[in-house]
């Protein structure tokens, strides 16, 4: 009777434990898919974007943009294996050896954005130049959390002087049959202020003196990192649309698989689920008949659509905002400098700022608060002095 006794009570305490160790082991499951809703913000809020809209109207495949999907995988792909390949880092290198403090440093990589966001996007220019940022951050041993805002802001800015730097830009152009005079004399008074009030801010960050041997990079393949620089141009052109991108993405896909399979563990699928989420939030509230009926009643003069633009913007982003609203106006004017200004402001007022937003907080997931603080600020202040400028000026020249 006692040996049962205790056999049932050692019965007792394994089963104990075992349930423990069950519920701790769930806990941690749990804890880890919470911690990452928790980590990134931006997935979380278009997550849920996503699935309350989905409850208003069903989603559609053709919600989603799948160049830009695909584009996105491909400049990913890409520069990560210039990064690591060491490119990236003799390229800082090769920026830190011109300058001799912070502050140089942060002028020449917010330029490298502004003018590269006029012939490749901003989404292509931002993919390319915040790691690179992340790295000379890394070598100077001093946080460049406000040179990526600004080089974010600078690439949204840059990107709005031509029809082919960004989406709605290319839509707009293609859909009113602007002639290119009228579109850069309409759009050059934003991209002038915003290089001045870059500059500003530019000039108030603080400045570290840059006094360090710098290490010479020696790229150890240089037929990889041939085949990879190649291959960047290809998909730069494949964006461009001077080539498909369906086939960037095989010849892409392809390389990896060749030269380097673990590349694509190192890719960030939570950005790329995070823009389908808000490609079906964006769709589902476009097809509302309540948003149809508001915009036919309220969108019937020029400022109506100015300020829409920059207020839809905020919400839905600028892309879909300039489709929306061109079913509801003939001013392409307003329009196009609303959606561009637009562009400003939110976190998701321009996806390619997700996209700087994401990278960022994958090196320094700590300071993603932080980011949002200071990126609230910089956008906001410069969104409400361009809009002012630009809706005087406007006024003035009988747009409105």
């Amino acid at each position: 009777m006692q040996e049962t006794g205790v056999c049932s009570r050692i019965e007792n305490t394994g089963g104990g434990l075992m349930k423990e160790y069950i519920y701790v082991e769930n806990e941690k499951k749990s804890k880890l898919k919470f911690g990452i809703l928790k980590k990134d913000i931006v997935f979380t809020i278009s997550l849920l974007l996503a699935i309350v809209s989905c409850l208003f109207h069903p989603p559609k495949l053709d919600y989603i943009n799948f160049k830009v999907l695909i584009s996105l995988f491909n400049l990913m792909l890409v520069v990560k294996a210039l990064e690591d390949l060491k490119l990236l880092d003799k390229f800082a290198i090769a920026i830190l050896s011109k300058c001799h403090n912070s502050k140089s440093v942060s002028a020449i990589l917010i330029l490298l954005c502004l003018f590269s966001s006029m012939l490749v996007t901003n989404d292509v220019a931002l993919i390319t130049f915040v790691p690179l940022t992340l790295i000379i951050s890394k070598i100077i041993q001093a946080s460049m959390l406000d040179t990526i805002i600004l080089e974010t802001i600078a690439a949204n800015i840059g990107s709005s002087l031509t029809p082919m730097g960004n989406p709605q830009n290319l839509f707009i152009f293609t859909y009113y049959e602007i002639r290119p005079i009228q579109f850069f004399t309409t759009i050059l008074l934003l991209v002038v202020l915003g290089i001045v009030l870059l500059f500003f801010f530019n000039q108030r960050l603080k400045s570290k003196t840059l006094e360090m041997e710098l290490p010479y990079i020696l790229i150890k393949n240089k037929k990889k990192a041939t085949v990879w620089g190649v291959l960047f141009g290809i998909i730069s052109a494949s964006i461009l649309g001077v080539l498909n991108y369906k086939l960037a993405f095989i010849i892409a896909f392809g390389t990896a698989c060749i030269l380097d399979i673990k590349l694509l563990k190192k890719i960030d699928y939570l950005l790329l689920i995070t823009f389908i989420c808000f490609f079906i939030f964006i769709g589902n509230i476009s097809e509302l008949k309540v948003v149809h009926t508001f915009a036919s009643e309220n969108l019937k003069s020029p400022t109506s659509i100015f300020f829409s633009s920059i207020f839809l913007s905020q919400l839905i982003s600028n892309v879909p905002a300039a489709i929306f609203l061109s079913k509801f106006s003939v001013n392409w004017q307003p329009l196009l400098v609303g959606v561009n200004l637009g562009g400003l402001g939110t976190i998701v007022a321009s996806l390619a700022s997700v996209i700087s937003f994401k990278l960022f907080i994958k090196r320094e997931p700590l300071k993603s608060k932080m980011y949002l603080i200071r990126f609230s600020f910089y956008n906001f202040s410069i969104l409400a002095l361009l809009t002012l400028v630009y809706y005087f000026t406007m006024k003035y020249q009988n747009f409105f």
